[in-house]
């Protein structure tokens, strides 16, 4: 059984700093590409940052909005992703999850299999 489950959302005056979990079980992370989205109300859930998997190099991306904020992260040893968030911004108020890629490089929404249930983030002005 795969399962992610997200942890660290809550509740965040604006320029201040959360960081959220992505602790994986039926899967290990470093085999897979670990992506993180956001959804908003009314909005349609929209990429934000994804590291490859360590067999295709470890590399990071990330959407425009958070580049130089936000930062993805991997510890293989716990078998967790990170998403360290600073600088928040009240437009960054979604809910955010986690996310496996198989395929271990895409990018796409489409290719992630696995997702966890989301994790509230409100960030108030």
């Amino acid at each position: 059984q795969v399962q992610l489950v997200e942890s660290g959302g809550g509740l965040v005056q604006a320029g201040g700093s959360l960081r959220l979990s992505c602790a994986a079980s039926g899967i290990t992370v470093r085999s897979y590409a670990m992506g993180w989205f956001r959804q908003a109300p009314g909005k349609e859930r929209e990429f934000v940052a994804a590291i490859r998997s360590s067999w295709r190099g470890g590399t990071t991306y990330y959407a425009d909005s958070v580049k130089g904020r936000f930062a993805i992260s991997r510890d293989n040893a716990k078998n967790t992703v990170y998403l360290q968030m600073n600088s928040l911004k009240p437009e960054d108020t979604a809910v955010y999850y986690c996310a496996a890629d198989p395929a271990g490089g895409s990018l796409m929404a489409q290719a992630y299999g696995h997702w966890g249930q989301g994790t509230q983030v409100t960030v108030s002005s």
